[in-house]
């Protein structure tokens, strides 16, 4: 009997229970209302404006796409200013892909004489796009060949600097621009020193570090 009574008066409390959670549910609904309709729309601004920003942004790339490849595909020596205006313009907003490629296609066809303007463009890619680290890398290792002809050994030092304290894939090639460098400038134990800095690295690449043994063994050797 007094099980009965035990088990009803589980089922009792059980019931308030249930009709107290009932009850601070809806007094919670209530008292917070404005809360939570602002806490909802919030987050379905935040949705529609991430869906909205992607969407956007696709069009915007898909742009400087069309007017890259036009620009490219319409490129003559008729039209020379006229393409690298264009080149430049894209080179300027900063897109990863298509700044890059703006970049290498002005220099490929020397569609501009100044040294200067083309090292702004350099530093355009260099410090104001998000890149990879690696093109990054990439883009330093060839504004250090494009101003290696023409710069001393402290000028292009500053420029190769941050692949030579790096470990990118792209520090074999820095190192060997800048033992060719010393090379040609018969300055021979400077260029050594780079040349044997290459046969110390792990990922140093199979080509450079094949040139660099060649030109110690052939050229440098005591």
């Amino acid at each position: 009997m007094f099980s009965e009574i035990w088990f009803k008066m589980d089922e009792d409390i059980a019931v308030i229970n249930s009709n107290t959670r009932k009850e601070k549910i809806k007094n919670f609904l209530i008292n917070n209302k404005k809360s939570l309709l602002y806490f909802s729309g919030s987050i379905l601004i935040l949705i529609l404006f991430f869906f909205g920003y992607k969407s956007y942004d696709e069009s915007k790339i898909k742009k400087i796409s069309d007017e890259y490849n036009s620009a490219v595909i319409g490129y003559s020596q008729l039209n020379k200013d006229k393409t690298k205006d264009i080149l430049i313009n894209i080179i300027n907003k900063k897109n990863a892909t298509y700044s890059t490629l703006s970049l290498y296609f002005i220099i490929d066809n020397k569609l501009i004489e100044s040294k200067d303007e083309t090292n702004k463009l350099f530093d355009i890619l260099i410090d104001k796009t998000s890149l990879d680290e690696e093109i990054r890398y990439l883009i330093i290792y060839k504004k250090g060949l494009f101003n290696a002809d023409n710069s001393n050994e402290n000028e292009l030092l500053k420029i190769l600097d941050p692949i030579i304290k790096s470990n990118s894939i792209w520090k074999s090639h820095s190192l060997y621009l800048m033992a060719e460098f010393y090379y040609n400038k018969n300055e021979k134990q400077k260029a050594k020193e780079f040349f044997e800095k290459i046969l110390t690295l792990e990922n140093s690449n199979m080509d450079i570090a094949k040139k660099t043994q060649i030109r110690l063994n052939r050229d440098l050797s005591d």
